[in-house]
């Protein structure tokens, strides 16, 4: 399996992600739910996941929220001496997302959209928190399979309530037959598929782009 970075970095961008949501919910007092989307939509996200070591390893936990609070709020938090008594919810949450990561190689946008938000994450805490790393990778496999499956099926779901052949579609859509056989099947994710792709789909079956990639 191909992973999203050099293990050299992983446990140091583990601890950090985990220092950074824990940071976050109890230094600074953010909402979790709040914080975990301006940390996917600031950057830091696409550069932790693409293995760039000042995020995984060069900044600490503090360090990483400080930076996602100032380019998503311009917002300023004194660094503070914080000492959790022990490892928090919050903590293990960022901690245990950093790996499904890595080992993936998912997005973390990827990962949030397809069953694994960070809510849910945080649910599985009391289960999964003294158990091995496989197990939570085995739910999460098992939840993003079911997503995708999911997805797959809407589409060929509202092509056939639309009355249309996959020729049909491709045909009125522009989007080419083996493109659309291929994400009825499962075979390409729509999620990745080009911007003009979903909306010609979605013109073509009378819906709102989001649904076919809910």
């Amino acid at each position: 399996m191909t992973h999203a970075y050099n293990q050299l970095y992983l446990e140091d961008a583990m601890n950090n992600l985990g220092s950074m949501l824990d940071c976050a919910v109890h230094a600074a007092h953010c909402n979790l739910f709040d914080f975990y989307d301006m940390f996917l939509s600031s950057g830091v996200a696409t550069q932790m996941q693409a293995g760039n070591p000042r995020y995984l390893c060069g900044l600490s936990g503090m360090e990483l929220m400080q930076l996602v609070l100032k380019r998503s709020t311009d917002k300023v938090v004194a660094i503070k001496e914080y000492r959790p008594f022990d490892r928090t919810p919050e903590y293990w949450a960022g901690w245990i997302v950093a790996y499904y990561q890595w080992h993936s190689a998912y997005t973390f946008s990827f990962i949030q959209k397809n069953g694994l938000d960070i809510g849910t994450i945080l649910s599985l805490y009391s289960a999964l928190h003294e158990a091995d790393l496989s197990k939570f990778v085995q739910i999460a496999d098992e939840r993003i399979k079911q997503q995708k499956d999911s997805r797959k099926n809407m589409l060929k779901t509202i092509r056939k309530q639309s009355h249309l052949t996959q020729s049909e579609l491709a045909e009125q859509s522009g989007v080419t037959l083996r493109m659309i056989q291929a994400y009825e099947q499962g075979d390409q994710d729509i999620l990745k598929a080009e911007v003009r792709t979903v909306f010609a789909l979605s013109r073509v079956l009378g819906c709102a782009p989001e649904v076919i990639c809910s």
